[in-house]
């Protein structure tokens, strides 16, 4: 029997627009907060330095890919 794509992955609603934009700005600050941590703190999480520089250098277009459905 044939399983097309919808059927093995639940539908995503889209979010509204200002739902999403919402969310682009907490990132904007998550990664502004991020570029701002010591590196004691990055290590802390796990993150070295240069780690944290690159994401806090993303653009706000780039999103996690859990966003993206």
């Amino acid at each position: 029997m044939l399983r097309t794509l919808s059927a093995t992955r639940p539908l995503r609603r889209q979010l509204p627009f200002w739902k999403q934009l919402r969310r682009l700005f907490a990132l904007r600050h998550q990664r502004r907060r991020l570029a701002r941590l010591d590196d004691h703190l990055l290590a802390d999480i796990g993150l070295t330095p240069d780690a944290a520089r690159r994401e806090a250098e993303r653009p706000l277009w780039d999103v996690p890919a859990h966003w993206r459905h």
